[in-house]
């Protein structure tokens, strides 16, 4: 089994559809369809089963991929240790759209401390060994490593009366419900929607209503004015989210371990 193989079952099991993965890997359909096949005769057994649109992923795949996931991880951990140097440790991290700039600078500073010869490779979205996102945003599976809070603000445009301004929500996040008490009858007739707060306060950029948000990603915001919610507190916790298998990987168990145990929490992004 090498990392070829394994690069082409994870993409297929990802994609669900040997185009999207071939797509992916820059290889051609019958390759990497040749490729999966060596790899189910290796294992000697069926990984995927072919549907009208795409494949259906089989119990060995699902057992393999976590497994394939973590060897590949520690390929490339190592890989880029002797490129970097015998004593540099590497470890992915992904991270999810509403996390402002300045708290993703925080935690890189608060995990270089931790480890001061840690490599970090930043990744977009839910990817990587570990990922910075909020508690609302973690999923089923994982754990949650908090580091800091910060408490939601009202966001307003710039050079504009706050009065009366129409809502704009993100009825697909999950702070949505929350919100609902605060929005009132008028989360029935909002300016707009987005599907992210950080889409959310380009649109109050624009100039197009007001928001509720992080005060971190708000404050980032050009022509947003950012003021505190009158009667309405909310705040959000803002940390590692992790799986179990991932700390298989030594130097995220190290970072995990060395992160909990220090009683120092982030400053607010405020």
């Amino acid at each position: 089994m090498d990392g070829r193989q394994l690069k082409a079952f994870i993409a297929v099991f990802e994609e669900r559809n040997i185009t999207g993965a071939a797509r992916r890997l820059h290889l051609s359909q019958p390759a990497l369809s040749g490729t999966i096949k060596s790899l189910e005769d290796l294992l000697g057994t069926q990984l995927f089963t072919r549907e009208a649109r795409g494949v259906a992923v089989t119990e060995a795949a699902r057992i393999l991929y976590p497994q394939a996931r973590r060897i590949l991880s520690q390929t490339d951990s190592m890989t880029r240790q002797f490129r970097h140097g015998g004593n540099v440790s590497a470890i992915d991290i992904g991270v999810e759209a509403d996390i402002a700039g300045r708290d993703v600078a925080a935690f890189v500073s608060r995990a270089r401390q931790a480890a001061p010869a840690l490599f970090v490779n930043l990744l977009d979205g839910c990817q990587g060994d570990a990922r910075l996102s909020t508690e609302d945003g973690r999923c089923e599976d994982e754990l949650f490593l908090p580091m800091f809070v910060e408490p939601y603000v009202l966001a307003t445009p710039a050079g504009g009366d706050a009065d009366g301004l129409p809502w704009i929500v993100c009825p697909e996040h999950p702070t949505h419900q929350r919100l609902l008490p605060y929005y009132g009858a008028a989360a029935g007739a909002p300016a707009a929607t987005a599907q992210t707060l950080a889409l959310a306060l380009d649109l109050v950029s624009a100039g197009l209503g007001a928001c509720v948000a992080p005060e971190s990603l708000a404050r980032a915001h050009a022509n947003v004015i950012v003021s505190p919610i009158d009667g309405f507190e909310m705040s959000r916790r803002v940390g590692l989210c992790y799986a179990v298998q991932a700390l298989d990987k030594p130097v995220l168990a190290s970072l995990v371990e060395q992160l909990r145990t220090d009683s120092a929490v982030f400053p607010s992004a405020a």
